[in-house]
């Protein structure tokens, strides 16, 4: 049987399927991955927290990339697989999106919002450090390239950062609660383009493992939790989901 027939008998018989996804599904829309030759990392030094609540020019550094898209985050539309992904939350056969991937594009295929968790944030939008309010990209932009306003709370004059959890920030309970309630819930967890290599998040797959659920996983390359996993995919994201889902 080829993969994707083994992939869709694995779908056809779970109850309760959580979809964990990295940086591997948004590669096939054109958007860069952190580690690889040519990745996010190779071309520019991340800046940690620390460094931008501490420093105006780092805060300045970080704004001046957000709004030049060098990152390549923002911008891009969702591909085959994320689509595949959409059909499956509307069939009522995936419960959670789990997402390490900060480009909104889960969103933008069509899973609504409430039933995506993302544990690294979100580049499409900035919010507050001190009161946590919700600030647009498109309203910061101006003031910052026109004038040079670094942004700042509209509300109580907080340091305003992209949604994304940054190195040394910590990770967000109230995501991190929800996967893991949806991972101790499921029966089925399928893993699409992440390497498994980042923790706290690579912890979910075994969590789900160890709790009795099936485990697949899906990546161009081999993952440390490959000999956990029942079924173990090396292909491209798109055209497998596609054949997998229909």
């Amino acid at each position: 049987m080829s993969g994707a027939g083994q992939l869709a008998g694995l779908i056809a018989e779970a109850r309760d399927i959580v979809v964990f996804t990295g940086a591997g599904i948004s590669t096939e829309s054109g958007v860069p991955d952190f580690r690889s030759p040519g990745g996010v990392w190779s071309r520019m030094k991340p800046i940690y927290f620390q460094d931008f609540v501490a420093s105006e020019d780092r805060r300045r550094e970080a704004w001046t990339r957000a709004f030049s898209g060098a990152a390549g985050w923002t911008g891009a539309k969702p591909n085959a697989g994320h689509y595949a992904v959409a059909r499956l939350v509307a069939q009522g056969k995936v419960s959670t999106v789990i997402t390490q991937n900060v480009d909104n594009l889960h969103q933008d295929s069509g899973v609504p919002p409430k039933q995506v968790v993302e544990i690294h944030g979100n580049a499409s939008y900035a919010t507050c450090l001190a009161c946590g309010l919700r600030h647009e990209l498109e309203a910061l932009k101006g003031p910052f390239l026109d004038h040079g306003e670094i942004p700042a709370c509209r509300r109580c004059g907080g340091i305003v950062k992209t949604a994304t959890i940054s190195f040394g920030q910590p990770m967000p309970e109230e995501p991190m609660a929800r996967a893991n309630a949806a991972t101790l819930a499921c029966d089925l967890f399928l893993v699409l383009g992440s390497s498994l290599v980042v923790f706290p998040a690579a912890g979910f797959p075994l969590l789900a493992k160890q709790n009795g659920a099936v485990l697949a996983i899906v990546n161009r390359e081999a993952t440390d939790q490959d000999s956990y996993a029942d079924l173990v995919l090396h292909e491209e994201i798109g055209p497998l989901m596609t054949a997998a889902v229909g």
